[in-house]
């Protein structure tokens, strides 16, 4: 390589894996760590837990091995976002100015999307970014009555943070029930009812159509003719990829940057994290994952391949998330999309968890309150364990059938 070297754009977790995974592999040259943020790399799922949850000022969280970034030999430049790729000159353009690459990881995540009408508007905020969470933070400490605007797991985390401080709540979700794309039509139901017996007001199949200053507050009108008063409307409706910036570069862009099964998207070009869609080859299709696990795994994956083009190999990856709701935690390995869910145990009460079929083999498993077992269903995923091998390990009955 050049002096340009390897250039990493997003100071964010897959960002970070990205440098540690470039000089673990041996990488001696300059690298320079591109981040829009003014903060140095942090952790994001505290932010809609712990952050708010706690009555005393939380810590930053730092993600481990940012404050060894100077000791790795990084260029880390915070505060101004990429804007611009060219892949012929080789040259990625920030605040103006080309900084040339030998090599380029992005990991750029994605962005929020908002609510339609109401940018800009003081009192409704999304939850993405550190300086988001303390904007929200500053609310929930004066006790602001609050609507969430989307059933996902950010909604129903910041729903448990609020529910630990005592805080009424109001869940407005479009869907007949939340996270059915997420979990399925088995599973979803059971994962809305934590929200009731939390004393959780969940109103589904409603959208919101408008949010308005009031006398009292914020006015938010619903698609069916009611309206909600609060002083906080946090909207969780989804994220993009934060690809606007590559849209002149040449790069191939549908829902995420598109890579091949070494993360490569171009020449010199690889991706990682929320904002790389690649050819997942343990399941055959391409996945995009929004995920603190598939995060740190690529981005390594992609840092060790960038300044290693020769030794790339396909990155295999078994979806695995988590989320923790009023004191019950949640994890999903594996994907739902499925020819079977099979339950076991009781989805009424207690743990329990679901596995999904597609074939013959285990592609998912989504627990409540079963830890020690989750990883190894993480395991028999990555093997293609037979179904018949996962249901005896999970103690499901032995007859043929489930819930389809």
């Amino acid at each position: 390589m050049s002096e340009a070297g390897l250039v990493v754009v997003g100071a964010s977790l897959a960002g970070l894996r990205a440098v540690e995974g470039a000089r673990a592999g041996g990488y001696s040259g300059p690298i320079t760590l591109i981040g829009a943020e003014r903060h140095p790399p942090y952790d994001r799922p505290p932010l809609s837990k712990a952050f708010l949850q706690d009555a005393e000022d939380p810590a930053v969280p730092t993600l481990a091995g940012a404050h060894t970034l100077a000791e790795l030999g990084v260029d880390v430049r915070l505060g101004e976002p990429a804007s611009g790729l060219a892949l012929d000159d080789r040259e990625v353009v920030v605040g103006g100015r080309p900084v040339p690459y030998d090599a380029l990881v992005i990991a750029t995540g994605c962005s929020p999307v908002a609510l339609a009408g109401t940018e800009g508007m003081a009192g409704v905020h999304t939850l993405r970014t550190l300086d988001d969470a303390h904007a929200v933070r500053a609310h929930v400490a004066a006790g602001a009555r609050t609507v969430l605007v989307g059933g996902g797991f950010i909604g129903a985390e910041v729903a448990t943070a609020l529910r630990a401080r005592g805080a009424a709540v109001t869940i407005v979700e479009a869907a007949e029930v939340p996270l059915v794309r997420a979990a399925g039509p088995v599973i979803a139901p059971a994962l809305a009812a934590l929200h009731a017996r939390a004393g959780v007001d969940l109103r589904c199949g409603v959208s919101v159509r408008a949010v308005r200053e009031g006398p009292d507050g914020k006015r938010v009108e619903l698609t069916d003719g009611s309206a909600l008063t609060a002083d906080l409307v946090l909207v969780g409706i989804g994220a993009r990829p934060a690809t606007g910036w590559l849209s002149d570069s040449g790069l191939t862009v549908c829902d995420g940057v598109l890579c091949d099964e070494t993360l490569r998207a171009a020449p010199g070009v690889y991706a990682a994290g929320d904002v790389a869609r690649w050819h997942n080859p343990l399941f055959g299709t391409a996945m995009r994952l929004e995920n603190w696990a598939a995060a740190a795994e690529l981005g390594a994956a992609a840092g060790r391949h960038a300044v290693d083009p020769v030794g790339a190999t396909a990155v295999s990856a078994v979806p695995y998330f988590w989320s923790d709701w009023y004191g019950s935690r949640i994890q999903m390995v594996g994907v739902c999309a499925a020819d079977e869910v099979r339950v076991v145990g009781d989805r009424d009460g207690g743990s329990w968890a679901a596995l999904y079929r597609a074939g013959d083999r285990v592609v998912g498993a989504l627990n409540l309150d079963q830890p020690r077992k989750t990883m190894k269903y993480r395991a028999m995923i990555a093997r293609r364990t037979p179904w018949a091998a996962a249901l005896e390990f999970a103690g499901a009955p032995a007859h043929v059938g489930g819930i389809a």
